[in-house]
């Protein structure tokens, strides 16, 4: 039984010396392991597109990482870090980015019990005028707290939060953010504004990549997944049934999915493991429209439609094949009149999970213990140990800023 799985049996040895604090200069200069099923071999990222079929899709999330993290320096002298998770009013992000006056967002609040006072502020500079920030603590919600920004200067909460927050590294690397991090923890391809985390194996691709793969006929699309901090929550208890995997939203456009339909017997590869979650969870979201009758249903179960639980795929479903449940999604579409499939995925991919869609993946070397390292194993089995003990001895750099794999399960 997949909840039964012990982390233990996850775990490696990583040593601080072999996460890299910083990326190489050239972003396609890293290392790239390159394992076909068969056999590993040493390879550098851009041989990446010499190494895909031309008849392969391969697909990225174009989510932007924002500047989460605000800092606000009381008279007393302490420091509160307010870090920003998702938006609650309005609960869109493209719509939170783009008010001019105020929102509120689900933050965590970093010495929350110096914070006496019913509001902070600070004032900046932007645009040759000065904006004052205040930020109002509303409500506790478990661990989290419904914070409230408003401002003047009538500029937008995108253009707050570059000026105002500090982007948010991952917590392994120890370090503070510097200004280079602003663009190499981003993606050439960043578009939508949401993540409080890079998309990491999409930080190997350069503008000279995306021309290569160009010429080779290699057909790329995009989708969105907004990471949330939950990315970087370790598993602490003993069997992975008892973790609770971080839901985070997807979106995913008309045409790339009939694009999926048109390579289903082709090679589909995706870049990083986020999208392969929002790949992945495409196919349930057509099970769940096919299995609760979504295009007649009622609202209520259209709301548990678009959100993918943790365990649903381990449950017992009748055997829908990927053209059936993709179809499904398009004909949803096409009777609410939209170009976009909006949704929640809570999916957990473990060993025992069977791909349905995911051809191979591109990705970074993942922490122990983690969810992401058992969505690899889910991939290529327990050969991930060897893809990982050949990563150790041939000094390759792990983790967001380190070197990359491009994996291909055993057919």
């Amino acid at each position: 039984m997949v909840k039964d799985i012990s982390i233990e049996e996850y775990a490696y040895p990583l040593d601080e010396n072999r996460i890299a604090k910083y990326p190489l200069q050239q972003r396609d200069k890293a290392k790239l392991l390159y394992y076909d099923g068969n056999q590993i071999r040493d390879k550098i990222f851009s041989d990446l597109p010499e190494l895909l079929s031309e008849d392969t899709l391969l697909l990225f999330n174009d989510t932007k990482v924002v500047y989460a993290r605000l800092f606000f320096k009381k008279p007393t002298g302490s420091t509160i870090e307010i870090f920003c998770l998702e938006p609650i009013a309005p609960s869109d992000f493209q719509l939170s980015f783009a008010q001019t006056q105020e929102v509120t967002w689900k933050c965590l609040i970093g010495n929350n019990k110096k914070w006496k006072d019913s509001v902070l502020s600070q004032t900046k500079e932007i645009n040759s005028k000065n904006v004052t920030l205040t930020v109002q603590r509303l409500e506790a919600v478990n661990e989290s707290w419904i914070v409230k920004f408003s401002w003047d200067g009538k500029i937008s909460f995108a253009e707050v939060m570059q000026n105002f927050g500090v982007i948010p590294l991952p917590p392994y690397l120890n370090r503070e953010s510097q200004e280079q991090d602003k663009a190499d923890y981003q993606t050439v391809y960043a578009h939508f504004d949401g993540s409080v985390a890079a998309p990491t194996a999409g930080l190997h691709f350069s503008d000279t990549t995306f021309e290569d793969l160009k010429r080779r006929n290699i057909k790329t699309d995009f989708v969105t997944l907004h990471v949330g901090a939950g990315t970087f929550k370790p598993v602490t208890v003993e069997k992975i049934g008892n973790h609770e995997m971080h839901s985070e939203r997807i979106s995913v456009s008309k045409k790339v999915i009939e694009d999926l339909l048109t390579y289903n017997d082709k090679e589909i590869i995706c870049v990083g493991t986020t999208s392969v979650r929002t790949i992945e969870s495409l196919y349930w979201f057509g099970v769940k429209f096919l299995e609760n009758s979504y295009l007649t249903a009622s609202n209520d179960t259209k709301t548990s439609a678009q959100r993918i639980e943790q365990w649903y795929p381990y449950e017992k479903h009748e055997e829908i094949s990927v053209k059936e449940s993709l179809t499904a999604i398009l004909q949803l579409l096409d009777s609410e009149k939209t170009d976009y499939l909006c949704g929640q995925t809570q999916l957990i991919i473990a060993p025992s999970y069977r791909y349905r869609i995911v051809k191979g993946m591109v990705t970074n070397f993942h922490q122990p213990k983690s969810t992401l390292l058992l969505l690899v194993s889910a991939m290529i089995g327990q050969y991930w140990k060897k893809v990982y003990n050949h990563a150790l001895t041939n000094n390759y750099r792990f983790l967001s800023y380190g070197d990359a794999c491009l994996l291909k399960p055993q057919h």
